[in-house]
């Protein structure tokens, strides 16, 4: 059916004409000329010139647009978008469920049943504390008690493919159960130790949080203003102590603050005194677990000393009876997580390492580039610098410590017309040493002969002076952070010296009891006093109040021998290790030795 489109326009087809002689002869006019143009999109300028006659109309219709813009800003119905549409209705939807059926089911669960599972958890390898074994004892008894009421139909169902204990060991060992009892864990502990946690702080005491038998009562912050009007004596306080099942019964050797996060605190464990060497135990307390460390670093000796690093707060640098020294990783939850060891090295130490100390060295003369390194001395008889290598710790000596020279006399005891040394190849011990607080390259170390040798880094074959007032070992020496040009030192000679770097005898001696001084350290945050432990008693001397008698002295307990001793960094609050692995954190009450504080004593500026 032929269908006719009148607007189509096909091609005609073409027409072959013949062309004859004449046709070529004829002359032909063509004339070409330009079609007209035709626009398919136009679209009318936006910009109107400054100068245009019609400028004036658009810029005041401009203006007014702009006018009711800022008019309806703050209308409710006005959305600044290029479209406004409507909003369709909103259509409900039905949703329809099973109806949810009840049931009481209930089961018999006895305390064996949560030891024994306790029991295979602790065969892992994984260690509880006592808060969160109890935490864990309640979520294990829910579970216990959901999965045995499910399990009396479901196994049958499933033909025993559900097993309830490794379903709950899983449980147990996974990471996100143990972060949610840590949490927990705090969160009980936070609340039970609020009132030793703010003192410890120097914060108010909240109402209401206070333990019976807390020796930090209520209103003690406000007390102050009053102390401060009625002076009372000095005193201390005990707070709580850092003490666990693990470390009891071992002595404290050593302890240090880590140097970003002052709330962490690393305390060496060891039995000394036996022939036979026992391994050593190394814990991470953290002000807010008192109860439990935060890691438990196994060593294969006792621990002797340790001490964190500044560039790298997680590794801890520890030194051990055997003479060994190894850095762990304190980030890493396993406890065998050793970083390096010296146990490679050929010039390890063969006696105790008896201290540790991470210090900047300046690499050049300008001072500008500075490097830490790690230093030891032990009972061999040698001061070591150890540097990491491929084979692990390795180490240069900076300093021998000779024995000192003695004059042989005659057998009627006269000497000798001409004076005869004998100089012994055997070396003396060294038991302690400390780097200068300004200048790194000098440092002073004390002896079991009882002398204290000034040495510096750039010079191993003889000592700058040597300071002697000392009869039997230095047990500590230590500079003051305030006045660069004192330091003290202890000895078991029951006396306590008091030194000026340019005077070779002491300043000022102290001596208190007829017993070893353990350990002293200065107060960071006073320069006149300075706290010092031997195996009786806690003392605290100022030197600004009395150099005859210490201001505090606190006494061990019933057979127990205070060992080391440490400042807390941020707080008048100090911490005494004993020979039973407790931590004691004890609070200096109506201490104040000078009214400028870190001012000088000037005892110390004596010729």
């Amino acid at each position: 059916m032929p269908v006719n489109f009148p607007d189509v326009q096909g091609k005609r087809d073409t027409v072959k004409e013949q062309v004859t002689e004449d046709m070529l002869k004829e002359v032909i006019d063509l004339y070409i000329s330009e079609t007209d143009s035709i626009s398919l999109l136009d679209i009318p300028s936006t910009f109107v010139s400054v100068d245009a006659d019609d400028a004036e109309p658009i810029m005041e219709r401009n203006n007014q647009y702009a006018e009711a813009c800022r008019s309806r800003m703050d209308n409710d119905k006005y959305v600044d978008q290029s479209v406004q549409t409507l909003n369709g209705a909103t259509k409900n939807k039905q949703v329809q469920s099973d109806s949810i059926v009840m049931v009481d089911k209930a089961t018999t669960v006895t305390s064996w049943d949560v030891y024994d599972s306790l029991i295979s958890n602790n065969a892992s390898g994984w260690v509880l504390s006592p808060v969160m074994s109890l935490l864990a004892c309640i979520i294990l008894l829910c579970f216990s008690s959901a999965s045995a009421a499910s399990s009396l139909k479901e196994v049958e169902a499933l033909g025993n493919s559900l097993n309830a204990e490794s379903d709950l060991q899983l449980i147990m060992l996974s990471e996100k159960f143990q972060h949610c009892l840590l949490v927990m864990e705090r969160s009980i502990l936070g609340n039970i130790f609020q009132p030793q946690l703010a003192a410890y702080r120097q914060l108010p005491v909240i109402e209401g949080k206070v333990n019976p038998e807390s020796p930090v009562k209520p209103g003690m912050g406000e007390q102050r203003e009053e102390d401060a009007e009625s002076p009372r004596s000095p005193a201390v306080v005990r707070l709580w102590a850092f003490s666990c099942e693990l470390s009891r019964g071992s002595s404290v050797s050593s302890m240090a603050w880590n140097k970003k996060n002052p709330d962490l605190l690393a305390v060496g464990y060891g039995e000394f005194g036996s022939s036979n060497q026992k391994p050593g135990l190394v814990c991470c307390w953290s002000l807010k677990n008192p109860t439990w460390p935060e890691r438990v670093i196994r060593c294969d000796s006792a621990v002797t000393s340790l001490d964190f690093s500044s560039n790298n707060p997680s590794q801890l640098a520890v030194g051990m009876q055997d003479g060994s020294i190894a850095i762990y990783n304190v980030k890493s939850r396993d406890n065998k997580a050793c970083f390096i060891s010296s146990s490679g090295c050929p010039n390890r130490h063969l006696d105790p390492v008896w201290q540790l100390r991470w210090t900047q060295q300046e690499l050049s003369l300008t001072g500008e580039e500075k490097v830490e390194s790690l230093f030891s001395v032990a009972a061999d008889g040698r001061i070591s610098k150890w540097f990491v290598s491929n084979n692990g710790l390795d180490c240069i000596d900076l300093m021998k410590l000779k024995k000192s020279h003695n004059t042989k006399k005659k057998a009627g005891g006269t000497t000798t017309g001409k004076k005869t040394e004998s100089v012994l190849s055997a070396l003396t011990p060294g038991l302690c040493f400390d780097f200068h607080p300004t200048d790194a390259s000098v440092y002073l170390v004390g002896t079991w002969e009882g002398l204290i040798h000034k040495c510096s880094c750039s010079n191993s074959q003889q000592f700058l002076e040597t300071f002697k007032k000392h009869f039997c070992p230095v047990n500590h020496v230590t500079w003051s952070p305030l006045s660069p040009d004192v330091f003290l030192s202890c000895s078991a000679d029951w006396t306590i010296q008091l030194w000026k770097q340019d005077h070779h005898k002491p300043v000022l001696g102290f001596t208190s009891t007829q017993r070893t001084v353990c350990d002293i350290k200065w107060s960071p945050k006073w320069a006149t006093v300075f706290g010092a432990v031997n195996e009786g008693q806690l003392e605290i001397w100022d030197l600004n109040s009395s150099i005859l008698d210490p201001v505090i002295v606190q006494p061990a307990a019933a057979g127990v021998k205070m060992n080391s001793l440490l400042f807390a960094p941020q707080t008048d609050c100090v911490l005494v290790g004993d020979s039973d692995g407790q931590v004691t954190v004890y609070q200096l009450r109506n201490l104040s030795p000078h009214p400028s504080g870190r001012k000088a004593p000037h005892v110390l500026s004596v010729n």
